[in-house]
């Protein structure tokens, strides 16, 4: 059964995929789970297509560029605006997700040409190319880096920012960075996960070891464990059940999060 699956080289290309895509998700969803972004991930994946529609009216020819460089611009303005209203940080992040996605759409659709662009609803991770690899590696070395040095400064500023700038934290410029670097690879992957998934990908493994976690090591091992888990058992039954890969990746990992979250409730008790 192997030997079939690997008979290819471009299934080899998507696990190779998958073995970057997944601890890369992990370490950025449980920076998102613990400081409560889920809702700002989601809202810079469904910025995508809006990215996609600036491109075209600006003449640029590679969506890609489009998409990443619109994606950096909204997540540090939707960053600036969660620091000066936190108190209504996610109703201000809907109403700009919803109305850029809307003029998105709207320039998409034009003429009846949106249909060319619906595969990134979903996505297609057996279309990725060795080139596309390199860019995740290199995007897996940048997020690891600055996972570990920015790590113990973004905890200290989700307990507290005055606090941590009182100790000369700069809290601005690392979460700049941050938003910058999810925006990136949330804009890079979407083409592969899909934007109704990313998001999905990026909080339920981090979710799922948060259920049953007793301290951070813990919190960050079960968390890269579920996501490996979920993408390399996701792509072997898609393949052999021919079902979409992006949804089976997801399924399984919501299957992760509800067993995890009876197993936390049975510890707590």
């Amino acid at each position: 059964m192997l030997s079939e699956f690997f008979q290819y080289d471009f299934m080899k290309n998507v696990v190779l995929a998958i073995l970057i895509i997944t601890p890369l998700f992990a370490l950025l969803g449980t920076m998102i789970v613990t400081r409560k972004m889920a809702f700002f991930s989601d809202a810079l994946g469904h910025s995508a297509l809006t990215g996609i529609a600036v491109g075209l009216v600006c003449g640029v020819e590679d969506t890609d560029i489009s998409m990443i460089l619109f994606a950096i611009v909204f997540a540090l303005l939707l960053n600036y605006i969660s620091g000066k209203m936190a108190s209504s940080t996610d109703t201000i992040i809907s109403v700009f997700a919803s109305c850029s996605t809307a003029i998105g759409l709207s320039i998409l659709s034009k003429g009846g040409n949106f249909s060319k662009y619906s595969s990134l609803l979903v996505g297609d991770i057996l279309s990725i190319t060795t080139k596309e690899i390199l860019y995740l590696v290199v995007i897996f070395a940048v997020t690891l880096v600055f996972w570990i040095f920015a790590y113990n400064f973004m905890e200290a500023a989700g307990i507290s920012r005055t606090l941590a700038k009182s100790k000369g934290i700069p809290v601005t410029v690392i979460e700049n960075i941050f938003a910058v670097l999810v925006a990136c690879i949330v804009t890079l992957s979407i083409k592969w996960v899909g934007i109704l998934l990313i998001n999905a990908l990026l909080i339920l493994p981090a979710a799922a070891a948060k259920n049953i976690s007793v301290n951070v090591r813990d919190y960050h091992l079960f968390a890269l464990i579920f996501s490996v888990f979920s993408g390399l058992v996701g792509l072997f039954v898609s393949y052999f059940t021919n079902v979409a890969t992006g949804p089976m990746i997801v399924i399984v990992a919501s299957a992760i999060y509800f067993v995890t979250f009876l197993l936390g409730r049975k510890m707590e008790g």
